[in-house]
């Protein structure tokens, strides 16, 4: 998906996958010398909750600031990244689909499963 398809309700959206994505992440680390698995607190790092909440705002402007937020946070993400979080969500590239697919020749609707 391209960053300029993304609308606010998109990104809300994709923006909620992807931290649910980065949560199921574990970590090994060592704990008074037993080692456990921590959750990833990638999306921490990267302001998730903040642009997840400004996309929630009542206030157009603070929506809009959390579409750009989440329009610059997504091109940095890698590809495998973005593919899960597209997956998670039923969204897929026509382009990738096999010529029989019935998908294959329309896009399809953010938040709507097939």
């Amino acid at each position: 998906m391209d960053t300029t398809d993304f609308t606010i309700d998109t990104a809300l959206e994709a923006a909620l996958s992807l931290s649910q994505v980065l949560a199921a992440r574990r970590h090994r680390r060592k704990v008074m010398g037993h080692e456990v698995l921590v959750p990833g607190q990638l999306g921490e790092a990267l302001h998730l909750p903040r642009i997840i909440q400004r996309l929630q705002s009542k206030q157009l402007r603070q929506r809009e600031q959390g579409l750009d937020d989440f329009q610059s946070l997504w091109p940095t993400l890698s590809d495998n990244t973005r593919f899960k979080v597209l997956d998670n969500l039923g969204w897929y590239d026509p382009s990738d689909l096999d010529w029989d697919d019935k998908r294959s020749n329309r896009r399809p609707q953010p938040g709507f499963d097939d």
